[in-house]
């Protein structure tokens, strides 16, 4: 299952909505109809937006990008 798979219903519709609201400024560069499905592009377009976007995007993509992260609980891999 990938992430866009396994993302809470929730947090994907937020994740869409800062992509449709910010698609103009921030990432004009992309397909009309691109969403990120990967987390890798997730967190690509969260960081696009963090850097070009108002206040409200970059607290938007701040928090999204947080959960995107692994949990600092995790075991690392040097562990």
């Amino acid at each position: 299952m990938g992430i866009a798979e396994s993302m809470r219903p929730s947090i994907e519709a937020e994740l869409r909505s800062l992509v449709d609201d910010y698609r103009t400024r921030c990432l004009w560069f992309l397909r009309p109809d691109f969403y990120p499905e990967t987390r890798e592009e997730m967190l690509r377009v969260l960081r696009q937006i963090e850097k070009n976007a108002d206040r409200e995007g970059f607290i938007r993509a701040a928090r999204l990008r947080q959960w995107l992260s692994p949990a600092s609980s995790e075991p690392s891999a040097a562990s």
